[in-house]
């Protein structure tokens, strides 16, 4: 049996998108085993909605890799680290180019790229596919990964490891920093008109698996975005009361179908109001 078809025994297909999903999930840990190669996470860590379902049992797809430094430098370059990334994929046969993503303007967010053919990769992933058909010539696989260069303080980090597609080890924001991330999402993040019902459903998962906030996180989140003043002190009060603010902006409507595509069953969407957010928010617990 080939690593990849190791790494498909854990998928349930019953669908095109299934199937897409689940090259998508193995090409991010590709991904991950090759940074892990190299002195990565001797630099940085694992954080947000992938590493939350790859390592604590999120049941949802996620779609892109995120880091953070773990302390700040407006130098780093992933470009130092790519061979790797590349070495790791081909390795598996699989034909996907890596790349850096160059901005024309200033950002605390670095981005590099992994993307190939679908059609390509179908052939190499399901060798028996019926679903070609169904494919554009020029359709992308396509994951994104990206690292934040001036890490707000405090996160706290633990190791995780995979076996496959071969062992390895990854630094990761242990599940308080993690939340603390995602509450930062919640109230800071700018909308516009596509609320994110992702963050809600993951805010949901952290309730429900009794996970206390790392606060001291979240301040310097909130303080680093401005979303706070920088002489706040957050207590688990006024992190509560700005939680109820931002609830009464949500269309939970459209937060309902933001997460749909990305999770299997949307029966646990039903309840999904104001009010039952509103309750949920009373167990938020704080990390001693």
């Amino acid at each position: 049996m080939t690593v990849i078809e190791q790494m498909l025994n854990k998928y349930t297909l019953n669908n095109i998108e299934d199937e897409k999903n689940a090259i998508k999930e193995i090409m991010q840990e590709v991904t991950l085993s090759g940074l892990a190669r190299t002195d990565f996470f001797k630099h940085a860590a694992f954080y947000g909605g992938t590493a939350l379902r790859m390592f604590y049992g999120l049941n949802r797809f996620s779609e892109d890799l995120d880091f953070t430094l773990l302390s700040p430098s407006e130098d780093f370059n992933f470009d130092k680290y790519l061979p790797a990334v590349k070495e790791a994929v081909e390795s598996l046969g699989l034909e996907f180019e890596v790349g850096n993503k160059k901005k024309n303007f200033k950002t605390n967010i670095k981005s590099a790229f992994l993307k190939g053919n679908t059609r390509k990769q179908f052939l190499i992933f399901y060798p028996n596919t019926t679903h070609l058909n169904q494919i554009n010539n020029n359709e992308k696989i396509k994951i994104k990964f990206e690292i934040d260069v001036n890490p707000p303080l405090h996160a706290t980090t633990e190791f995780k490891y995979r076996l496959l597609p071969n062992t390895y080890q990854v630094r990761i924001y242990d599940k308080s920093s993690l939340f603390a991330g995602k509450l930062h999402a919640i109230i800071a993040r700018k909308w516009k008109h596509r609320t994110k019902g992702r963050d809600f459903y993951d805010f949901v998962f952290y309730i429900a698996n009794e996970v206390p906030v790392n606060l001291h996180h979240l301040e310097a989140r909130l303080k680093q975005t401005m979303t706070i003043d920088s002489d706040s002190i957050l207590s688990l009060e006024s992190l509560k009361e700005l939680l109820y603010n931002r609830l009464k902006e949500i269309d939970f409507e459209k937060a309902k179908l933001d997460v749909i595509p990305f999770i299997k069953d949307d029966g646990d969407l039903n309840s999904w109001n104001e009010e039952f957010f509103k309750n949920i928010i009373n167990d938020l617990k704080v990390k001693e």
